[in-house]
């Protein structure tokens, strides 16, 4: 099973439209996968406290990251890097079992004309550190606001098929690993 995960707690965000897509993309392909939502994590894990003693509410997140075979990584560009919420989350994860050996993959949508290179970079070397398997296929999406119509929908077919592509590539090489 692909794990999807929308980088961001912002509702309505573009990243949550984006990682349906890609969930689409896995679902074509006849590939088991879910949709973590970052908009759905509980208001605890922002307490101090919640290093020491993890939030009830947070297992289920936990336990989703636990049994994926893999991955996918959809994040915005948040001045220049990883949206808080998102470096929150992977640093509330049990160390090493949550990312030791499993296949992850990115896609990065931004505002801007690199499609956030960036906050891409730095979650590969934080699961570089953590021994993840880093896909080499990055899907980089600029100009987001203008790639979107107003049903979320992509106004340029080649995106599309560049996630799709992904994906494809993506679902081999986490069959490849288990």
């Amino acid at each position: 099973m692909i794990l999807i995960i929308s980088g961001t707690n912002r509702r309505g965000s573009n990243t949550r439209k984006i990682a349906g897509i890609v969930g689409d993309a896995y679902s074509k392909l006849g590939v088991e996968n879910e949709l973590l939502d970052l908009a759905a994590l509980p208001l605890e894990i922002a307490s101090p406290d919640a290093y020491a003693e993890k939030p009830a509410p947070l297992e289920k997140f936990t336990a989703a990251i636990l049994k994926a075979d893999g991955l996918v990584i959809v994040t915005p560009e948040y001045n220049g890097g990883v949206p808080g919420i998102l470096k929150l989350f992977i640093d509330m994860l049990p160390f090493p079992e949550s990312f030791e050996r499993k296949p992850v993959c990115f896609v990065g949508l931004a505002a801007g004309m690199w499609g956030a290179l960036r906050p891409v970079e730095q979650l590969q070397a934080i699961f570089g550190y953590r021994n993840a398997h880093i896909f080499p296929e990055r899907v980089f999406i600029p100009g987001i606001g203008k790639l979107l119509d107003g049903e979320g929908k992509f106004t340029d077919a080649e995106i599309e098929k560049r996630l799709h592509k992904q994906a494809a590539g993506f679902a081999e090489f986490v069959e490849k690993i288990h």
